[in-house]
C-alpha cells in the first residue's frame, strides 16, 4: 500500500525533490541541476535517484504536488505564445494606455513596458456592455469570426478575449469564446470573466493577456510532466501550487496559469509560517535565498501576508508602475536578484556589484566547472571556507575551489585588490542588497524589522542570514531542518486552496444583503465544485470570506476579512466596525465619512492540509561527535580563524554552543559568527541568538 507524497520545486539552478512517508511525516530529500530547455528531464532524473536511494517503488506514491517558476520565467524573458487579443471596439490600445503614469518622473529616458500582445495582433469587434451589466449594443458575430480567422492567420497560438465591463456580464464574453473554440480548434481561448471578474479594464485586461500568453506553454508542459511520471510507473494525481499557497489539480492549472506566477516562493512562505508556529514566534521575516534569487515574506500571527495584485517582469525592479499588473491572490513577497548564481562584476563608475544577471544552472558558477567563467556568490562563499567541496548539494556534484577563485581573480584585478580581500565583499555586497530591501519591505508596512525573527531557507539562507539579520540589528535567527530543499517541503503541507472574486459595487446604505449573500454563495459554489474536482472532502473545506472596500469618494481599495454568513440586517453595521479597524490599523485615522462602498467580494474555501512534518531522514548522527574545524572567514572578525564545523545529525538539543561555527547537513550549510550562539530546540531548529549590542 503506497503512502508516499512527492513535493518537486523547480528553481532557476537546482530542482528540489522531497520524498514524504504521509504516515510518520519522516522525509529525505535530493537537489538535481535544473534542465531548462526541458525542466521535466532534472524533474525525473532526480525523482528515480531519491526513490531508488530510499527504496520506494513508483506505485507507491500516491500524490505528487510540484512548483515552478516556469511561467514567470516567460514573462519575464518573453518566451510564451503567440498571442493574440479581441476586444470591444475602440478598446484596443487599453494595454498601451495602462493608467498613464510615468513610475519615474525624472527619468528622460523612460521605457515603458511593452504589451505582450503587439497592437497589429490586437483586434476590435463590435459589442457594448454597460457598467450595470445591461447590452446597448450586440455582439457582432461575424466581426467576431472575421478578428478570429484573421488572428490564426498571423499564426497566433493563444488568444485572449476581453470585451468592456465582462466583469458585471459576461454574456458577449461566453459567446464569444464558444464561438471562436468551435472555429479554431488547437487555438488557446481565455476570457477576463473567467479569468479575473473583477472592474478596471486595464488590470483585467493585462492579466487575460498574462494568461493567455503561457497558457500554451503550462498545458504543454503539465500534459508532458503527466505523461513522463506516468511511464516512470508513478500514476498518482499531480497537483500544482498556486501563488495564493493552495492546491489545484492539473485541470484547473491548464485553464487558470496565470495563477501560478509565485508558486515557488508561495511554498516556502508557507513552510516558513509552519516552522515559526512550531516555536511560537508571532513575527517572522522569511529568508528564501536560492540559485537564482531571494525572496522575503512577512509572516505575522502565523500566517504570510496576502496581496491580491502584483506586478510581474518589472522594468526596473523596485518601480511600482514598471511592470505588468497581474490581479490575482498571492503571498506577499519581493524578489531580489540575489542568489548563489548571481555575477559578480564591476560597474562604470569602479563599484562592485552583485547580480542581478545569474549564471544559473547552465553553465553555472565558475566552480560547477560546466563551462561558467563569470565570477558568482557560491564562487564567493567556496573561497570564504563556507562549503564542503565534498558534500556540497548532497554530495551530488563536486565543485572545484581552485576554478572559483580563477574567476574571482578577475574582479579582484579590475579593483585592484588582492583576492583575499576582494571575496568577503562580494558576499557582505549581496548581504546588504537584501537587508536594504527587507528594512524598506517592512517599513511599508509600517513595522520595525527589529521585532522580527529571521528564518532562513534555501541553498543560500542559511549561508548569508546570519550577516543579513546583523545588518537589520534582529536578536534571533531560525534555521529549520532540510532548510535547503524547504520549498520542496512546503508544497506537501499546503492544503487545496480556491480563490474567487467578482465585482458587486455597492454602497452599504443601499445595499441589499440578499443579493450580497448571494453573490459569496455563487463564489462559495464554484469554488467547492474546483475542489470537490481535486478530491478534497467537501466535509473539511473552510470558508473565509473577504470584501474590498473603500469610503465613498476614494479611488481604490482596502481589503478586509468579513464574518461568515449567512448575512442578515445587522450585517453592514457589522462590515462597517470591521472596515474602520482595519483602515485605522493601515493609515491610523479614518477620514470623516460615513458612508462604505463595496467594490469586490472575495471567497478562500481550503481543505486540510494532507501531511504533517516528521523528522529529516537523510542525516545520521556519524560515531564522533566531536567537530572537525577548518578555516572560514568569520564575518565578525573580519577575517579567517579556524573554524569548528558540526555535523547537525551530531548536535544535542538542548546545549548551546557559542559561534563562530559551521553546521553542515546535506542540502545546506548555517553560519553563525563570534556574536552568536546556536542551539538545537527539540523540533529540529537551530536556533542561532545574535549579540546586536543597543537596539535603540
Amino acid at each position: 500500500m503506497g503512502h508516499y507524497s512527492l513535493g518537486v520545486d523547480i528553481g532557476g539552478t537546482f530542482t528540489d525533490i522531497v520524498l514524504l512517508d504521509v504516515q510518520s511525516g519522516d522525509h529525505f530529500s535530493h537537489k538535481e541541476l535544473t534542465t531548462p530547455d526541458q525542466p521535466e528531464l532534472g524533474v525525473l532524473r532526480g525523482v528515480r535517484i531519491l526513490l531508488k536511494r530510499c527504496a520506494v517503488q513508483p506505485q507507491q506514491v500516491v500524490r505528487v504536488v510540484h512548483a515552478t517558476t516556469l511561467f514567470t520565467n516567460a514573462l519575464i524573458e518573453r518566451r510564451g505564445a503567440v498571442t493574440g487579443m479581441i476586444t470591444t471596439e475602440g478598446f484596443r490600445d487599453v494595454l498601451e494606455i495602462g493608467r498613464e503614469r510615468r513610475y519615474d518622473l525624472y527619468d528622460n529616458f523612460l521605457e515603458l513596458i511593452e504589451p505582450l500582445v503587439p497592437r497589429e495582433l490586437r483586434l476590435e469587434v463590435a459589442e457594448r456592455t454597460e457598467p450595470d451589466g445591461s447590452i446597448s449594443r450586440p455582439l457582432d458575430r461575424d466581426q467576431l469570426l472575421a478578428a478570429g480567422q484573421k488572428l490564426k492567420t498571423l499564426g497566433v497560438e493563444s488568444i485572449a478575449v476581453a470585451f468592456l465591463h465582462s466583469y458585471r456580464n459576461p454574456e458577449h464574453e461566453t459567446a464569444a469564446v464558444q464561438m471562436l473554440q468551435a472555429q479554431l480548434p488547437g487555438i488557446a481561448i481565455s476570457s477576463s470573466a473567467a479569468v479575473v471578474a473583477e472592474i478596471r479594464e486595464y488590470e483585467r485586461f493585462s492579466t487575460t493577456v498574462a494568461n493567455a500568453y503561457v497558457k500554451p506553454l503550462a498545458d504543454r508542459y503539465i500534459s508532458s510532466l503527466e505523461d513522463s511520471l506516468r511511464q516512470e510507473g508513478i500514476t498518482a494525481p499531480l497537483f500544482l501550487m498556486q501563488s495564493n499557497g493552495g492546491l489545484v489539480h492539473t485541470k484547473e492549472a491548464k485553464r487558470l496559469p496565470v495563477q501560478l506566477l509565485e508558486s515557488g516562493p508561495a511554498a516556502g512562505a508557507l513552510v516558513a509560517a509552519q516552522f515559526g508556529r512550531d516555536v511560537s514566534e508571532t513575527k517572522i521575516l522569511a529568508f528564501d535565498m536560492g540559485g537564482t534569487t531571494a525572496k522575503l515574506s512577512v509572516i505575522e500571527d502565523g500566517e504570510p501576508l496576502v496581496a491580491y495584485t502584483f506586478e510581474a517582469a518589472r522594468q526596473k525592479r523596485f518601480r511600482t508602475g514598471s511592470g505588468l499588473p497581474i490581479k490575482i491572490s498571492t503571498i506577499e513577497l519581493i524578489e531580489i536578484g540575489a542568489g548563489g548564481g548571481s555575477i559578480a562584476h564591476v560597474d562604470h563608475l569602479g563599484l562592485l556589484k552583485v547580480g542581478p544577471r545569474s549564471a544559473g544552472s547552465q553553465p553555472g558558477p565558475a566552480c560547477y566547472q560546466k563551462g561558467g567563467e563569470h565570477p558568482t556568490v557560491t564562487d564567493a562563499n567556496l573561497c570564504l571556507g563556507y562549503l564542503n567541496p565534498d558534500t556540497f548539494a548532497g554530495g551530488t556534484m563536486k565543485i572545484s575551489e581552485a576554478a572559483a577563485k580563477q574567476a574571482l581573480d578577475t574582479v579582484a584585478k579590475t579593483l585592484d585588490m588582492d583576492t583575499a580581500s576582494c571575496v568577503p565583499g562580494v558576499t557582505d555586497v549581496v548581504n546588504e542588497n537584501m537587508a536594504a530591501a527587507a528594512r524598506v519591505h517592512i517599513a511599508e508596512r509600517g513595522g520595525d524589522a527589529r521585532e522580527y525573527s529571521l528564518l532562513v531557507t534555501g541553498g543560500g539562507g542559511p549561508l548569508h542570514g546570519y550577516s543579513v539579520a546583523k545588518k537589520l540589528r534582529l536578536r534571533r535567527m531560525l534555521c529549520p531542518p532540510s532548510a535547503g530543499v524547504a520549498s520542496a517541503l512546503g508544497l506537501l503541507i499546503a492544503p487545496p486552496k480556491v480563490t474567487r472574486v467578482t465585482t458587486f459595487s455597492n454602497r452599504l446604505s443601499q445595499i441589499k444583503i440578499d443579493a450580497l449573500e448571494h453573490a459569496y454563495q455563487e463564489l462559495e459554489a464554484s469554488a467547492v465544485q474546483t475542489l470537490k474536482e481535486s478530491g478534497a472532502s467537501s466535509t473539511a473545506l473552510v470558508t473565509r470570506r473577504y470584501a474590498d472596500l473603500r469610503f465613498v469618494g476614494q479611488g481604490f481599495e482596502l481589503v478586509t476579512e468579513l464574518p461568515a454568513g449567512p448575512y442578515g440586517d445587522s450585517t453592514p453595521d457589522r462590515i462597517r466596525e470591521l472596515f474602520a479597524d482595519e483602515y485605522k490599523r493601515v493609515f491610523a485615522i479614518t477620514p470623516p465619512v460615513n458612508d462604505v462602498e463595496i467594490v469586490n467580494v472575495r471567497i478562500d474555501v481550503s481543505g486540510a492540509a494532507d501531511a504533517k512534518l516528521g523528522k529529516q531522514r537523510d542525516e545520521a548522527a556519524t560515531e564522533s561527535r566531536v567537530p572537525v574545524r577548518r578555516k572560514a572567514y568569520c564575518p565578525d572578525l573580519a577575517k579567517t580563524v579556524d573554524m569548528p564545523v558540526h555535523q547537525r545529525a551530531n548536535l544535542v538539543a538542548g546545549a548551546t554552543v557559542a559561534g563562530p561555527a559551521i553546521v553542515e547537513e546535506s542540502v545546506s550549510t548555517l553560519i553563525v559568527g563570534s556574536h552568536g550562539s546556536f542551539e538545537l530546540l527539540e523540533n529540529g531548529i537551530i536556533a542561532v541568538e545574535l549579540n546586536t549590542g543597543d537596539r535603540a
